[in-house]
């Protein structure tokens, strides 16, 4: 049996009357590559935000590498990344990241965070301006870099293709890649399929709050007798009940 990075066991959360998830269950292996894939609202971030301990579920449990994910400890294995990721505004983009580096006991690798920014394709330059002058790109790429430097067990990301513009996402999926050629572990959500199909393992389709399939891309490809993931996709939502 592979060892376990993340476990979701029966996990139910809501707000007031909404339910945002309910009795879901997965888990993802160390070193694989997972995503979370659903329409909007399906219950994704809701999921993302139990596992980072930010919200509490209702019922269930979550466990990071055998840690429940309310102690603080679970935390120390992962580097996580939101959706609307903006760095302070009052910092530069050298000052967050030598600031992302002490928050991990760590000195920051100047040579190794030039070659990362390379990699995505960010001006280094840049990093000597405030962060209130970075496009939502310019900030999305400096929070990736942040989190491939931190070299932790499990990399969580919510939507790491946001604000992107095609060749940024080409490069952020080879530098995702690396991460599954290293053997570490990546959980993310997102709506772009082809990235999807290209980078994961294995995945679940959250929808209404369940999930509704779980295994890998060809294999729900093939249950729904399509001939791409996007249609395939499409197809076990409408199953589920769009």
């Amino acid at each position: 049996m592979q060892p376990v990075a993340v476990e979701f066991s029966e996990v139910t959360r809501s707000y007031g009357t909404q339910l945002a998830a309910h009795g879901v269950s997965f888990s993802v292996n160390l070193g694989e590559s997972f995503a979370l894939i659903g329409i909007n609202g399906a219950g994704k971030t809701t999921l993302l935000r139990c596992l980072l301990d930010y919200s509490r579920a209702d019922a269930g449990t979550i466990n990071v590498c055998g840690s429940p994910s309310s102690d603080a400890r679970a935390r120390a294995h992962l580097a996580w990344l939101p959706e609307r990721f903006s760095p302070p505004y009052y910092l530069t983009g050298g000052d967050y990241l030598r600031y992302h580096g002490a928050l991990r006991g760590v000195v920051l690798d100047e040579a190794a965070a030039a070659t990362q920014l390379q990699a995505l394709d960010f001006d280094p330059r840049a990093l000597s301006r405030p962060a209130r002058t970075y496009s939502k790109g310019m900030a999305q790429k400096l929070g990736l870099a942040a989190c491939l430097l931190a070299g932790r067990v499990l990399t969580v990301l919510d939507e790491p293709m946001s604000g992107l513009d095609p060749r940024a996402r080409a490069l952020v999926r080879e530098a995702l890649a690396g991460l599954r050629r290293e053997g570490r572990t990546l959980l993310f959500s997102s709506h772009a399929l082809d990235d999807v199909g290209m980078l994961c393992d294995r995945l679940a389709v959250i929808h209404r709050g369940r999930v509704a399939f779980l295994g890998t891309p060809d294999a729900l490809v093939a249950r729904y007798a399509e001939s791409a993931l996007e249609p395939a996709f499409l197809r076990c939502i409408e199953q589920a009940g769009a």
